[in-house]
């Protein structure tokens, strides 16, 4: 392998590098521990305005690291942790109603470990509605979970999970069916 011929020459990095720049100063001040304040609804807006899809009421706490917004379509209700990374050389869709727990990690990108050159590989990534990616995840490029799956703490997912089930690993693999309790409404709601 030699590093000095690295190739990256499929890779579209989806802005200019002014834009780039630009959000890099905002994810800087606005998503640090600098600003600890639940600013959720900015932090939203500064997303938007960068071209990321957001939902309604998404949370998005401090220290969360998002690369590309542009790259980024996250569901109503949604939530990303602290520390949460977000490394999207490559579109990642996020369903609503989920949580993304803390330091979880999130990578589109890869390298061709059988090519001297280490060639660059992204993949898309999407999570369904209702799941919850516990904390210290990893979440690999081309991966599918499916709707109301939970993903266990420290696990490593590398291929696909399906709907419903919970998993854990390394390999992440499916061990048992999610079951949801249902409460009662409240005040007669």
């Amino acid at each position: 392998m030699n590093l000095a011929d690295f190739d990256k020459s499929g890779f579209e990095r989806g802005a200019g590098g002014v834009k780039e720049l630009l959000w890099l100063v905002v994810r800087a001040l606005g998503f640090s521990s600098l600003c600890p304040l639940p600013v959720y609804a900015l932090r939203r807006a500064a997303l938007r305005i960068f071209g990321g899809a957001i939902g309604p009421g998404v949370i998005i706490k401090p220290e969360a690291k998002i690369t590309f917004p542009w790259k980024l379509s996250v569901g109503a209700n949604s939530s990303l942790g602290e520390e949460a990374w977000i490394l999207n050389l490559d579109q990642i869709t996020i369903g609503h109603d989920v949580c993304i727990s803390q330091r979880a990690l999130l990578c589109t990108g890869s390298h061709d470990w059988s090519d001297d050159r280490f060639a660059l590989i992204t993949k898309p990534i999407t999570i369904g509605n209702g799941v919850w990616i516990c904390a210290n995840v990893f979440v690999g490029p081309g991966v599918h979970i499916g709707d109301n799956a939970v993903i266990l703490a420290g696990s490593v997912v590398t291929s696909d999970l399906p709907a419903g089930m919970v998993c854990s690993g390394s390999p992440c693999r499916p061990i048992k069916p999610r079951r949801m309790r249902e409460h009662p409404a409240r005040n007669g709601v």
